[in-house]
């Protein structure tokens, strides 16, 4: 099952992903951005993101490519894990977002396995065959063109590496969805607004999202990519989507 919605005044309107947009506007929130996600999410993001890597079954051997990295909360949960990834990158195009995770790591004690890096999800600085699993959470919507990083997740993965993505979905029980709709439409905007001090941000968050092809639209990217054994998993209700696969 799919859908698609749209935040009221956002009809026949893409939000502007221009790399150089995006990557300012995280610039301009980084400082508040592990705040809001724990305030907006009600806490459920770390939940989420630990449903994300235990999905991936690491061993405590893998090589972890992470992208859209963001503030390295999925790289530091990978590497704390119980039988954690023996080495995670992590890949994010904003500089700010970056130098506040890489604050985290050093804090963590695990700088020594955790390596943060700038770069395009579109153009991975990373070698072919060269990760054992890969991760992005809530990032792939941000991103210009998804279906040419799916490809480059497809490409930096081994054969037998697992494919872990989480983003925004809508709610699959009719009668929760316009409530869920009206709490991202117009509170969930001032509230990002006022936390952040940034307009744009999150009046683009419900933009982005209202465009993003989730549900099964979006496993049929990843299928056509030429992954495999792909999987769109609703979680808290369809408010997120937890989407795994495998590289042949």
């Amino acid at each position: 099952m799919s859908f698609r919605f749209r935040a009221p005044g956002s009809a026949n309107r893409e939000p502007d992903k221009a790399p150089e947009k995006i990557s300012g506007m995280f610039d301009a929130i980084a400082g508040r951005y592990d705040l809001l996600n724990t305030v907006l999410s009600g806490g459920l993001d770390r939940y989420w993101r630990g449903r994300a890597i235990a999905s991936l079954k690491l061993t405590g051997r893998e090589r972890l490519l992470d992208v859209c990295a963001g503030t390295a909360d999925v790289a530091i949960g990978a590497a704390r894990r119980s039988r954690g990834a023996a080495r995670v990158v992590g890949v994010d195009f904003s500089g700010a977002m970056l130098a506040c995770g890489l604050a985290k790591v050093n804090s963590s004690g695990l700088s020594t396995r955790i390596q943060l890096i700038r770069g395009d999800a579109m153009a991975l600085p990373a070698a072919n065959d060269s990760a054992d699993a890969v991760t992005i959470a809530f990032g792939i919507r941000n991103v210009q063109r998804p279906e040419i990083a799916c490809k480059e997740l497809l490409r930096v993965l081994r054969p037998g590496g697992r494919l872990a993505i989480l983003e925004f979905g809508l709610p699959v029980i009719p009668a929760v969805r316009p409530l869920y709709l009206w709490y991202f439409n117009h509170v969930l905007p001032r509230i990002g607004r006022a936390v952040s001090r940034h307009d744009a941000a999150y009046t683009y968050l419900p933009e982005s999202v209202g465009t993003f092809q989730f549900g099964e639209e979006f496993a049929r990217i990843l299928r056509s990519t030429g992954f495999s054994q792909v999987n769109a998993s609703p979680l808290t209700l369809g408010v997120v989507y937890l989407y795994t696969g495998q590289k042949l």
